[in-house]
């Protein structure tokens, strides 16, 4: 009694928290199998779900805008020096509510400044998500998805706190922390005595040495970021492979959708195979000669005359189907003929209802021949 009392006054208690284990279950357990290149292509084409790494993207895009910059920093410099004499000098003179000339040059400089920079950021980003997923492009993505609007808790501190995806981009943060951190340390401290005597120099000379440990401070982090994004796109790939994979259940469901039930592929089979073995015992017997593999292969060939350019395909088949033609041949006094290299191109080369192709008119009107030649010795032999 004492004890369900004390439970009672537990579950009473301001400090109960009621926390589901499975709200830290993976809910990817079972999925033990790779994916397919059907779900890969699926989930690339349809979902727009590919592996890239945004550490790629974002250190080409600091990278290429940051080298521009560097090359064009005394045109930019001239350019800021113009427009800024610009408008002092019209200071007096114009008027920006009335005088369009100010909105139009402040435009002009904007676009003189910035347009390299953002041309170039552009085809960073362009080519940065290039050489990691090809030419892809879908609206996929974009499509609103309310079911992200209710919280999961459970799920997003299995993502963040308790799986490897976490952990990896907890260490990657550090490691980029600790990157920047250490390029800022070590070159101001390689100028400090330069920067610390600014005050007694020049303006010109104070801008251009700041700019100089900037932008030497953008590159070089850039740089060791962009080392960064190799393990980070390899880690991408495989976290995405792992995302995809399949349980045994999903891979027999899609086996069934791409290549049909087997219980209905059997029933189709049986019913071809019925409706072959009824056409063969009605075509085989009017047929003029069959031609063998010996036994893996049999053609049978009708040929009239009158009517006929060619011999002509009337039935073929391999294995069971070639026994069963060869048999009928047999009880209907059809001559089989054995010519292995005849037999495997009539089968490769030709279908039922084909003509014998001319390439092998000189063979076949050889065997006709020697059939022709063998039902006159039996008619003989008959009327004798």
């Amino acid at each position: 009694m004492k004890l369900e009392v004390l439970q009672r006054e537990k579950l009473k208690g301001p400090l109960n928290w009621h926390i589901d284990l499975q709200w830290f279950a993976a809910e990817d357990e079972g999925r033990t199998e790779e994916p397919s290149e059907h779900k890969i292509r699926k989930a690339r084409e349809d979902e727009g779900r590919v592996a890239k790494s945004q550490e790629l993207i974002g250190a080409l895009g600091l990278l290429l805008p940051a080298l521009v910059i560097l090359f064009l920093a005394p045109s930019m410099l001239r350019t800021c020096v113009e427009m800024v004499r610009f408008f002092l000098l019209r200071a007096f003179e114009l008027d920006p509510t009335r005088d369009g000339i100010i909105s139009a040059a402040a435009l002009w400089y904007y676009v003189r400044l910035t347009l390299p920079i953002i041309i170039v950021a552009v085809i960073a980003a362009l080519f940065s998500n290039l050489i990691q997923v090809g030419v892809l492009f879908t609206t996929k993505p974009l499509v609103p998805n309310f079911s992200k609007i209710v919280p999961r808790f459970g799920r997003y501190f299995q993502r963040t706190l308790f799986s490897v995806e976490g952990l990896f981009n907890f260490f990657k943060s550090i490691v980029k922390m600790v990157i920047i951190g250490a390029v800022a340390f070590f070159l101001i401290r390689s100028k400090i005595e330069v920067l610390a005597n600014l005050q007694t120099a020049s303006l010109w000379v104070g801008i251009t040495t700041v700019a100089n440990v900037a932008i030497r401070m953008i590159i070089i982090s850039a740089l060791l970021l962009l080392f960064l994004s190799i393990p980070d796109y390899m880690f991408q790939r495989w976290q995405y492979r792992e995302s995809l994979k399949m349980s045994v259940e999903e891979v027999k469901r899609e086996r069934k959708e791409l290549e049909g039930d087997p219980l209905i592929k059997s029933r189709l089979r049986r019913r071809m195979q019925e409706i072959m073995t009824r056409n063969v015992a009605r075509i085989v017997p009017n047929a003029d000669v069959v031609i063998t593999n010996p036994t893996h292969l049999a053609i049978a060939l009708e040929y009239h005359r009158e009517n006929m350019a060619a011999p002509q395909v009337t039935a073929k088949g391999e294995d069971q189907t070639a026994f069963m033609i060869r048999r009928i041949a047999e009880q209907n006094g059809v001559p089989i003929i054995e010519n292995k290299p005849l037999a495997r191109a009539l089968y490769k080369e030709t279908q039922v209802g084909d003509m014998v192709p001319e390439a092998y008119w000189q063979i076949v009107a050889l065997i006709l021949g020697k059939v022709m030649h063998i039902n006159e010795e039996r008619r003989k032999r008959s009327n004798n």
